[in-house]
């Protein structure tokens, strides 16, 4: 049996296990370390394992996952992520759409501290919710603005998708976060200006909210105010080259954790449970990391990746028309499969074309991450979808993603105009110091 064929049997036991949803790490680590052992024996196999396992849990970059993960966790459990909403929905709150607008930066907002796009979308979705119901908001346009504003959580830095496209690209990290900062901006602005087309075509759909007070305004900006700080210092501060990402997470962590405690915000009594979060969800990250590392080395001896880079590159697209043929690949494939086990399949083979065509990495990490976000809104899997279900029980997932369509096409547009225009995610990495 070849080795190509071998490697065609392991991607496809791999796609098996994704589809009986069993977790992404453990499918990624035993399909590498069975398709090792057939082409390279066992104790190739097993040397891998240990060797890639033991690198990844002690390498010093990846101590910023449970960082960020642990300064997510405590902001929502200080009911940080209501404030942000609170303060945007005292600003707007009082427009056609406003609520819906408010969810969106709200969404944005505790992005930059969560990492997470079903953090974001559970956090904000029980605040957003209950007060759009309550002033009569069309159940597709609620519930569609939560779960296309809670995929911010993976584009505006701190992000779980750019930390895994750094360690699968070698890129740096900083860069990648810096890189985010625009298009994220970009895309809340485009899901606002989706809720401001929909609610003008049919007021019904998102009546004007309560009208606020300059001083209910000033006080809610006010109380927001220690979480916006925290973002600014810990971002500002890669940006600036005052710290690499790593200490930018630890600064940000404890900053969070003074405030949340010393404000009485967050009871200590709530520190194991927030402990306890952290931990599993930086055990399934870094379990994708070792799978990742383990089925790489596989994929390289079946010959796959080099393979396909030349077959694509010998039908003669060109660099753009390439470009489209892997985007729709990813778009495709982001409507089956979790994003993050995409990325680790994919990038291998994807990676050496991009950069053959001269095509920045920096940028293309970031259009990676935007195509991951639409597979989280795109059914039948739909993450995004499922998890604001769970928030808005009695609102039928048909609803759902009639909701969420048009917030999909604003993330084409998106997609669209960074490739139109690709400083929009270059120009400030070129700006960074240190």
């Amino acid at each position: 049996m070849s080795e190509t064929l071998i490697g065609v049997i392991g991607i496809g036991a791999l796609f098996f296990c994704l589809v009986a949803r069993l977790p992404v790490g453990m499918s990624l680590l035993v399909v590498g370390f069975g398709g090792i052992w057939w082409l390279d024996g066992s104790r190739a196999a097993i040397a891998t394992m240990s060797s890639e396992t033991y690198s990844s849990v002690t390498a010093y970059g990846l101590s910023i996952i449970p960082l960020f993960v642990l300064m997510g966790n405590v902001a929502g459990a200080a009911g940080y992520s209501q404030k942000l909403y609170e303060a945007a929905y005292a600003w707007i709150g009082r427009l056609r759409g406003g609520l819906g607008a408010a969810t969106v930066m709200g969404c944005a907002a505790f992005a930059a501290v969560s990492g997470s796009s079903v953090a974001t979308a559970v956090t904000i979705g029980k605040v957003a919710l209950p007060q759009m119901k309550r002033f009569g908001y069309a159940d597709g346009l609620a519930t569609g603005s939560v779960a296309a504003g809670g995929t911010l959580g993976i584009l505006i830095p701190p992000s779980t998708g750019f930390v895994l496209y750094a360690i699968l690209t070698e890129e740096s990290i900083g860069k990648l976060f810096i890189a985010g900062i625009l298009p994220g901006l970009l895309l809340s602005l485009l899901f606002v200006v989706v809720i401001v087309i929909v609610t003008t075509l049919n007021p019904e759909q998102g009546p004007a909210g309560p009208t606020t007070t300059w001083g209910e305004k000033l006080w809610s900006t006010l109380m927001s105010m220690p979480l916006i700080g925290v973002i600014l210092v810990s971002i500002g501060g890669i940006y600036l080259g005052v710290f690499t990402p790593v200490e930018a997470a630890g600064v940000g962590a404890f900053l969070v954790t003074v405030l949340a405690l010393g404000t009485g915000a967050m009871k200590i009594s709530k520190m194991p449970d927030i402990l306890m979060e952290t931990v599993v969800m930086t055990a399934m990250l870094y379990l994708i990391i070792i799978g990742a590392h383990v089925f790489g080395p596989f994929l390289a001896l079946t010959h796959i990746p080099a393979t396909l880079a030349e077959g694509l590159q010998s039908l003669g697209l060109g660099a753009y028309g390439t470009l489209l043929l892997i985007l729709i690949g990813y778009i495709i494939l982001g409507m089956f499969f979790d994003g993050l086990a995409m990325l680790v399949v994919t990038m291998p083979v994807v990676y050496p074309i991009i950069t053959a065509f001269g095509f920045d990495p920096i940028w293309f990490g970031v259009v990676c991450v935007i195509v991951i976000e639409m597979g989280l809104i795109t059914p039948p899997v739909g993450i995004n979808v499922f998890v604001v279900k769970g928030v808005a029980q009695g609102v039928p997932m048909a609803t759902i993603f009639r909701g969420v369509l048009p917030f999909w096409f604003a993330m084409a547009v998106c997609l669209l105009l960074l490739v139109l225009f690709p400083q929009i995610a270059t120009f400030l990495p070129t700006q960074m110091k240190g």
